[in-house]
């Protein structure tokens, strides 16, 4: 006997404020799925406070208690699960689902180009705010601001709903931006970006090699390495000797948003399957998994190298999620914020929404923009260079910025 479709992404939400939101899925599995269902509740911007999942390698049973806001969009929330679901015919029972290695059609990319009369705190994060709500995936940004104070943004993003061809569609997000931007907008254009932005999502600023090593080199400082230490508790364990055929990997860690999100696609970028899990959430703010995870060939890990390997990552991606650092750019200050990329060539969602939104509350104003991707020590990564605009006297501190920015992307705000 099937599953009804319905029945596969359940969301019952909270009967009392502060209870938090139970989303349930039941569906055939697939290497990465966790990683998938995590990024797309990271993407609606709830928190993951507790999770149970189990599979026997072919059906899977999750059950995520996420933390949810007044304006979250449930059905929306639930229509984006289930897309990343693998299928399966509920008339003849039970379809296992097998991993088809085919390469997913990339979406079309978009230029959004409009100018605006004068430059205003958050001006920015408005209209990020409004793109994210449309459900527009910013790939690329290109900031500019004339002597005369005018400001030209170029936003080269995709469509999740795939409708940005048509005129409709187009006149509801420029009516957006309008409602917005008010009578600062001059002008406002949607048009197909052309074969040179699709074709080159590599990043074309230069990035200083003094920068590139110290922020994106793959290894905790010596004082991180072993596990625990004062800011940051965090330790990564495994072992073999619970489970005939799984390994156990144990976690201890401070808690962030996003944490489930970078456990999943890190296990999912070395091709991981997680068979059975629990996590949850603490009231100290810290976060404890334990997880029964196998390799693609159905066998536990027993090498000690790809042990060492696997603990290393985990620690280095949960410890260092992001890399935020406020640098100098000639006589300009600079702020760069990247993040690794999914081997399956997703970035991080939200981090320009955050990054903005922090430094609206620190009434930081942003000359110019750039997002690309560079390929550094053998992994991409999503680059944002944000110069910062002094003009008017008021600098808040270098450190107060990187901070402030870094506490916003990690949800310690």
């Amino acid at each position: 006997m099937g599953i009804l479709y319905d029945d596969v992404v359940v969301v019952s939400q909270a009967e009392k404020p502060g209870d938090p939101t139970i989303i349930t899925v039941n569906c055939p599995d697939k290497t990465g799925l966790g990683s998938d269902l995590c990024r797309i509740i990271l993407l609606f911007r709830l928190s993951i406070t507790r999770g149970d999942i189990s599979t026997d390698g072919k059906w899977c049973y999750i059950v995520f208690w996420v933390a949810g806001k007044p304006t979250t969009r449930w059905s929306l929330l639930k229509k984006r699960l289930l897309e990343v679901c693998p299928p399966y015919f509920s008339t003849s029972g039970i379809q296992f689902y097998e991993l088809q290695n085919q390469q997913e059609k990339s979406p079309d990319v978009f230029l959004l180009k409009f100018w605006c009369f004068c430059d205003r705190d958050g001006l920015l994060h408005d209209v990020t705010e409004v793109l994210c709500e449309l459900e527009l995936t910013i790939k690329r940004v290109k900031v500019s601001t004339t002597p005369d104070g005018r400001v030209m943004d170029l936003f080269f993003v995709t469509d999740t709903r795939e409708l940005l061809h048509t005129r409709k569609r187009q006149e509801e997000v420029i009516q957006f931006l309008k409602n917005v931007l008010g009578d600062t907008l001059m002008s406002c254009e949607i048009e197909l970006a052309g074969p040179e932005v699709t074709a080159c999502p590599q990043g074309s600023s230069f990035l200083p090699p003094a920068i590139t090593e110290d922020m994106f080199h793959l290894e905790l400082p010596e004082q991180h390495s072993n596990g625990m230490f004062a800011n940051n508790p965090l330790s990564v364990t495994m072992d073999n000797t619970l489970s005939r055929s799984h390994t156990l990997v144990q976690i201890f860690c401070k808690d962030h948003k996003g944490l489930i999100y970078d456990i999943m696609r890190t296990l999912k970028d070395y091709n991981i399957q997680v068979c059975y899990g629990r996590f949850f959430a603490n009231p100290k703010g810290n976060c404890e998994l334990d997880l029964f995870i196998m390799q693609v060939d159905g066998k536990k890990i027993v090498d000690p190298n790809k042990q060492n390997a696997l603990c290393a990552r985990l620690r280095m991606e949960l410890s260092r999620p992001l890399r935020v650092a406020v640098v100098s750019r000639g006589p300009d200050v600079e702020l760069l914020v990247a993040n690794p990329v999914e081997l399956s060539g997703k970035g991080r969602p939200l981090v320009f929404h955050d990054i903005t939104l922090a430094l609206k509350i620190l009434r930081t104003r942003i000359f110019s923009v750039e997002i690309g991707r560079h390929m550094i020590h053998d992994r991409e990564w999503e680059a944002y260079r944000i110069l910062l605009d002094e003009a008017d006297g008021s600098a808040v501190p270098r450190k107060k910025i990187e901070e402030g920015v870094r506490e916003k992307l990690m949800g310690w705000e």
